[in-house]
Parts: structure tokens; sequence; C-alpha cells
């Protein structure tokens, strides 16, 4: 599997502050694979969208995680940009991120992250701190390996069934 990760963040773009949040999704997939590629953008929808594109279409990463940008600052523009360059959405996903969250935190109701589909790439908005991200990841790890095979086309079950 080859991953993409996108931090979204005016002030480690800046060099402010140092991105750690990234880094943890690293952390995170490395027992799925090593095949990283790494973007740090601003908040800036259209150079959010540009990295999203890039590491789906000339990359070919099978998945993308954003971290950062999914709140209320007026500057948290992450899902806009991804909803731009998506095919279609999976709102599952993001709605099991949350629910999953919100066990531990009433914030997670404030998050307005999404995940979708482009081509063969699965693109999942992640919260922008550390331990949101790795407790975000752990929802999704049991699902990645069958979604990317589906995506690929390299599934032999019946549509509709989701492994059951």
């Amino acid at each position: 599997m080859k991953f993409g990760i996108i931090c979204v963040s005016d002030r480690c773009f800046s060099g402010e502050k140092e991105d750690t949040s990234g880094p943890a999704i690293i952390q995170c997939v490395k027992e799925l694979s090593d095949k990283n590629e790494y973007r740090l953008v601003p908040d800036e929808k259209e150079m959010i969208a540009q990295a999203i594109v890039a590491l789906s279409d000339e990359y070919g990463a099978d998945v993308v995680f954003t971290t950062g940008g999914t709140g209320f600052a007026p500057r948290d523009v992450t899902p806009e940009a991804t909803k731009s360059v998506i095919e279609k959405e999976v709102p599952g996903i993001s709605e099991a991120i949350r629910a999953k969250s919100l066990e531990i935190t009433d914030r997670a109701m404030l998050s307005r992250a999404v995940s979708g589909i482009r081509g063969k790439t699965l693109i999942i908005n992640l919260p922008g701190s550390p331990k949101a991200v790795r407790e975000s990841i752990e929802v999704v790890l049991p699902i990645l390996e069958h979604a990317v095979e589906t995506l690929s086309g390299n599934t032999l079950s019946c549509g509709g069934n989701y492994g059951r």
C-alpha cells in the first residue's frame, strides 16, 4: 500500500511550529507500508486540493490522509478542498471516526472532516493533533486493506456484502 500524507497548517508551513501529526500518521501506518509521500501545505484551499491531486494522480497513493484544517477556524478549509477534488464521498469513514472520538471528547462533534474517493485513491481527513490522529487511524486501520483492494478491483466477493 502507498500512502500520501498532507499536513495542513499555516504555522507548520511557515516554520513557526514543527509538524507532529504527519509523523504520527507515518508511525501509525508503518506496519502496512514504508511507501509514504509527505507534503506540508498552508491552509489554502487550492494548495490543499493540488496536494491531494498530486498524491492521488501522480504519486499513485492508495490512501491519502490529511491532518488539520477540519474545524471551525476561519482558515480551516480542508473539507472544502477535499470535496472539490473527490468523485465520491465516503461518509461512513468520517462518521465512524467522529463516533469513536465522541467517546473521548465532546469536541469531536465540531469536526467537519470528510472522506472520499478520487480515482483509485481513498482520501481521509483527520484532525490536527497527534493524539487525535492516532485515535482516528485506529478506527480505519481494520478496513483500509479491503477498501484499497475494492478500489483497485482486486476483490473476489460479490458486491454489497461488506465482508459479512
